[in-house]
């Protein structure tokens, strides 16, 4: 791995390569992200319309448009992003991600640049884009300014960052740890460290101090009756996602 690649937790990344020949099934170890999935779509193609003034309703409403999804994964993202006609490369630190996620993309007849990288890699090779999807990786990152001051690095001026991760609080503990991993058990314990997750307003300096102006801020919050997430904006006590800009 490059020098570069400074912000990886080495312990972070083997819990999610343990995990990666899962990613796409909706039933296994990624259930909460495939449940998840719709209401992040939601708000990160609003996000993106409404920066970029695109129709989502239209064909390829994306096209012209460079995304990363930093953090990609099994391509849960990147898969949509480029059906909307996006020009999408993703990229994640566990090596075993990158070819779960070129099958899958293979399969569904998708171009998408997986490669095996890091943000700050990315960030020294001078890769530029439109758009940046940071979602559910600053928790787990070893230095999260660093990690998100490469983040704004890679955008364009009048670029856009998508960053959600999960608050700090007794609730967040017990719905995203004990309820998640130990209850439900959709996730293996030790998966989230709650002394890592950040709160809204630290993540907004965080982001701030990066240089990037955030704009937006909204929570995920999961109904347990109709077993559906949907978007608040007062609600930021567990799961949130922001949107920040780097002025041009």
């Amino acid at each position: 791995m490059q020098a570069a690649q400074s912000t990886i937790d080495p312990a972070e990344v083997a819990k999610f390569e343990a995990m990666a020949a899962e990613w796409w099934d909706p039933n296994g170890k990624f259930k909460p992200l495939h449940m998840l999935n719709p209401c992040r779509l939601d708000y990160i193609t609003a996000q993106i319309a409404a920066e970029f003034d695109r129709e989502p309703g239209q064909a390829a409403p994306f096209a012209g448009l460079r995304i990363l999804d930093i953090g990609c994964g099994g391509g849960l993202l990147s898969e949509p992003m480029a059906r909307l006609g996006a020009d999408v490369v993703g990229a994640d630190a566990a090596e075993r991600n990158i070819p779960v996620a070129q099958v899958h993309a293979a399969q569904s007849g998708l171009k998408i640049d997986y490669r095996h990288t890091s943000a700050e890699a990315l960030a020294a090779a001078g890769e530029a884009f439109d758009v940046v999807l940071n979602m559910e990786v600053v928790e787990h990152v070893a230095e999260p300014l660093a990690y998100l001051t490469a983040c704004q690095q890679l955008l364009k001026p009048g670029g856009l960052m998508i960053c959600s991760t999960i608050n700090r609080n007794p609730k967040s503990y017990a719905m995203a740890i004990v309820g998640a991993e130990y209850i439900m058990r959709w996730l293996p314990k030790g998966t989230h460290d709650w002394a890592r997750f950040i709160t809204p307003d630290e993540l907004y300096e965080l982001i701030r101090q990066a240089g990037l102006d955030p704009v937006d801020r909204k929570g995920f919050v999961f109904n347990p009756v109709t077993w559906q997430w949907r978007l608040s904006d007062r609600d930021l006590s567990v799961n949130y996602v922001t949107a920040s800009v780097r002025r041009g």
